[in-house]
């Protein structure tokens, strides 16, 4: 992602609230008003909401890409979607 989290710039803005200009906090409001109009909240039972954020946390990625990684890997392996394959004969250049 090329812009900062929206949460932290809502976090610094209230933190320098008398500083920020209002055509900056319109922008950040709206931002985040899109943000919670798009959510799409997915619950899960508890000790899977745990393993969830535990593999974000392994992977780096957030919670919600976690759970997009996990249904794709699924759809992929019961060939709902097709896998992505290597090409065996291709140059890796020594990585595989």
């Amino acid at each position: 992602m090329t812009h900062p989290d929206t949460a932290a710039q809502l976090e610094d803005a209230a933190d320098r609230i008398g500083n920020i200009p209002r055509p900056d906090l319109q922008i950040l409001l709206r931002r985040a008003a899109l943000r919670l109009r798009n959510a799409a909240a997915v619950t899960m039972e508890e000790d899977v909401e745990e393993v969830l954020r535990d593999l974000a946390v392994e992977l780096g990625i957030t919670r919600n890409d976690a759970i997009r990684f996990i249904v794709r890997e699924w759809m992929e392996k019961n060939t709902y979607l097709p896998v992505h394959e290597l090409d065996e004969d291709g140059e890796v250049d020594g990585n595989a």
